[in-house]
């Protein structure tokens, strides 16, 4: 019987082999049209991605909740930078009624420092639909996951194809370059247009039973070998021998995108103010607009003067103990780019009234504060070890 099994596994190795160095015959006379070239690829892609997948603890219970808390996770942050977060968030919330119940300060707390926080909003509004609708069932219907806020065509696509094997499109910007560079379109991936096309091709070649290895390995191959930046790695690519980006040596032009708004530039003032009795003040950001609902520490436009300080942040100089010049920083947002100067001001009495009073052990476990103020938020812990 091993003798057997050793033989099967001889050959499924072979096959891959085999299907690693396949190249696709193609008349200049006759060119494949965009499925065949695409349905060319189907086959080296799937044993591609069997050898060639990342191990990942989304990917490795794809429950439909995991599945769904990873894509957003995943929506324009590094999957190293999601890995802590994710498992910090099951732990935390492991079911969709512990979503939609969560307080507000406590997920943006679980939120904190990956940004884009309207996601975890919508996360929660989603997970109360999710109890009103489905009973607290997460719909295996991708017309229904589409309607849950905060869900696009893509997540709903990757919940539907990896948690319930639905034959749906998964696109996202991984998948628009490897489909325009192996079809060596200039068309531009950021129109609606573009991506509609890209789901209809992708739609019409997924294979049977392997909705979710498919589209999984279109994500994959434009994650670590069709590379956003740097140079792709055409010598490991399951379509080496169709791309045609590869083959007219086009890969450095392709994809086309519209060129990025510049950023607005805004300069900013952040003052750590410390009572006498060591709280911190904070204030909590308005309920709508950039930073929503989260915490943050006095700050204003423009870059004040040392003696400009108790004036605008309404406390008496006559208590100041000491003032602290402390390193510039900056955050950039999608948008906009906080430059920032900030000073540590100790006083010897209460914290101005405007401001909330928190003590270090309540900043670390209670309140948001969002990932622009890191650089000023670790000079207050740094005294915790933390």
């Amino acid at each position: 019987m091993d003798m057997y099994r050793e033989e099967i596994e001889k050959q499924e190795e072979l096959l891959a082999h085999l299907y690693d160095h396949i190249q696709t015959a193609e008349s200049e006379k006759d060119p494949m049209t965009d499925e065949e070239r695409l349905r060319a690829g189907v086959r080296p892609l799937l044993f591609w991605y069997e050898k060639n997948r990342r191990i990942l603890p989304w990917r490795e219970k794809p429950e439909p909740y995991r599945v769904w808390i990873s894509e957003i996770m995943l929506q324009q942050t590094r999957v190293e930078a999601v890995k802590p977060y994710f498992e910090r968030f099951m732990e935390a919330l492991p079911t969709v009624a512990d979503l939609a119940e969560v307080s507000d300060d406590r997920l943006m707390k679980l939120w904190e420092g990956l940004g884009y926080y309207s996601r975890a909003r919508n996360l929660k509004k989603a997970a109360e639909e999710i109890m009103e609708l489905h009973g607290g069932v997460i719909p295996a219907d991708y017309q229904k996951l589409l309607k849950l806020p905060g869900i696009g065509s893509y997540t709903a696509g990757a919940i539907a194809s990896i948690a319930f094997g639905i034959a749906v499109p998964a696109v996202d910007g991984n998948v628009l370059r490897v489909i325009s560079r192996v079809m060596a379109s200039r068309e531009d991936i950021l129109k609606p247009a573009t991506r509609r096309h890209v789901e209809a091709l992708v739609q019409a070649v997924i294979p049977s039973g392997c909705a979710s290895e498919f589209n999984q390995g279109l994500i994959e191959t434009g994650a670590i070998v069709c590379v956003p930046n740097g140079e792709p790695k055409c010598g490991l690519c399951p379509f080496e021998s169709v791309c045609l980006a590869h083959r007219r040596n086009l890969v450095g032009e392709i994809p086309v995108k519209t060129p990025k708004k510049q950023r607005r530039v805004e300069e900013r003032t952040v003052c750590i103010l410390e009572s006498g009795n060591h709280e911190i003040a904070i204030a909590k950001r308005p309920d709508q607009g950039l930073l929503a609902g989260l915490y943050e520490l006095p700050n204003v436009e423009g870059q004040l003067k040392e003696e400009e300080l108790a004036e605008i942040f309404d406390f008496d100089p006559q208590q100041v103990v000491s003032v602290e010049v402390l390193p510039k920083t900056k955050h950039i947002f999608s948008h906009v780019e906080w430059r920032m100067i900030g000073y540590r001001v100790a006083l010897s009495g209460a914290l101005p009234d405007r401001f909330l009073c928190a003590k270090r052990r309540e900043l670390l476990e209670i309140y948001p504060l969002p990932g622009a103020f890191a650089g000023y938020t670790k000079e207050i812990l740094r005294e915790t070890g933390k």
